[in-house]
């Protein structure tokens, strides 16, 4: 299912769902950032995804990071509630979201990067090699408040 991604657009549709998701911020002990290049849209984002029924955010956040990234991490802080009425997600089957994460911060317990479906890359990124890479603006602003030290977040 493909996806764009508006970021206070006047063009952008009239949002029609508000569903809560989780991102997973992994750093390793080096304190390189886990990221996965999107299938959908081409850009490097956190690992996240809907929480389903029957699971808390955070356990939402780990088991979209397995599912996403091959890693298998914890929950060791939290970063913070994004939830910009500006923030629209399109998707081709006529959803329109209006953002809704809670991200947290986790660090690695096993496995290996490893692409999927979702994700034609995955990799730990130092954070001075950021800038090279593109990156929505969401997912910039909660990987810039992890490293400012700027959390929670509640926005």
């Amino acid at each position: 299912m493909g996806r764009i991604e508006y970021l206070n657009d006047p063009t952008a549709p009239k949002a029609n769902t508000l569903i809560p998701a989780s991102n997973l911020l992994v750093v390793d002990e080096a304190g390189a950032i886990l990221l996965q290049r999107r299938r959908d849209t081409g850009q490097w984002a956190l690992p996240g995804g809907a929480q389903d029924i029957g699971e808390t955010a955070a356990q939402c956040a780990v088991r979209e990071c397995l599912e996403e990234t091959g890693i298998l991490a914890e929950v060791t802080g939290f970063l913070g509630v994004y939830t910009d009425p500006g923030h629209i997600v399109a998707y081709t089957d006529g959803e329109i979201r209006q953002q809704y994460e809670n991200t947290y911060i986790g660090r690695p317990l096993s496995g290996q990067p490893t692409v999927n479906d979702e994700a034609d890359g995955v990799r730990w990124l130092a954070p001075a090699d950021l800038d090279t890479l593109d990156i929505h603006p969401s997912m910039r602003q909660q990987i810039g408040d992890y490293l400012s030290g700027r959390y929670p977040y509640l926005g």
